[in-house]
């Protein structure tokens, strides 16, 4: 049995079925993957500050910028509001997925965004916006169609490869690019929520490693190419449950 099928196999024996549960198992992990998650896009984070704000619910002797602070705050908040929907296995909805921007950016959208364009957390974008090499990015008008597409075609999927599922929900999220802004930061996260309420084990994309992560997405974007993504989240896995040594947190 190779390290990610052991991952797995020893996930599911957890039989996580309460909040109480996936606070145990997720203890440490919903530090790190806060850190990680606002670090890849705001290099201000750091993990002191990140633990202080999961532990304390506050920063001491704090002299940065504030939207990092909401950036820390919110995805706490972020994550206490899922806690119960993973539990009920909630499937993903247009609604969820706004809940879940609405949360993480509160506060940290900018004045050209807020003021000049009108644009709002838990709101698609009302502006074309591209991204990337490829400039990739759904139309304002076609975000919502297009999302609610790829949320049917992932919660009919009937299949065994939840990670390969998982991947095409996030490169295809990224690639429509729904919001003005935290896109990475609500994919990551949406994509964790797929996983956990299919009884799979999350996993964190290490700031470390981010050149790798946009090469696989820049992959997709130009040729639709989903194995570098998949093999780069399947190694994301090994290496966060492998710094957690899994099978001892039981």
């Amino acid at each position: 049995m190779d390290k990610y099928d052991h991952i797995i196999r020893t996930w599911k024996s957890f039989l996580i079925d309460s909040v109480e549960a996936l606070d145990k198992y997720l203890d440490n992990f919903r530090i790190l993957f806060a850190f990680n998650s606002g670090k890849i896009e705001n290099p201000e984070i750091t993990y002191h500050d990140t633990r202080e704000i999961f532990e304390n619910g506050k920063v001491l002797s704090y002299s940065g910028s504030p939207r990092t602070i909401f950036e820390l705050q919110n995805q706490k908040l972020c994550y206490e509001f899922l806690k119960e929907k993973i539990i009920k296995k909630e499937p993903m909805s247009i609604e969820l997925i706004k809940e879940i921007h609405e949360i993480l950016t509160a506060g940290t959208y900018d004045e050209r965004r807020f003021i000049a364009n009108g644009e709002r957390p838990g709101e698609f974008k009302k502006h074309d916006y591209v991204v990337g090499v490829h400039e990739v990015g759904s139309k304002a008008e076609e975000v919502e169609k297009d999302i609610s597409e790829l949320i049917d075609e992932i919660n009919e999927y009937k299949g065994e490869d939840l990670l390969m599922a998982a991947a095409y929900l996030h490169a295809k999220f990224q690639y429509i690019h729904p919001f003005a802004d935290g896109n990475g930061r609500v994919g990551r996260t949406l994509m964790n929520y797929y996983l956990m309420i299919n009884n799979h084990p999350p996993f964190i994309i290490y700031d470390e490693d981010k050149h790798f992560y946009y090469e696989a997405l820049e992959k997709y974007d130009k040729r639709e190419e989903l194995n570098s993504l998949y093999e780069f989240f399947k190694y994301q896995i090994e290496k966060t449950w492998e710094n957690y040594q899994i099978s001892k947190i039981k």
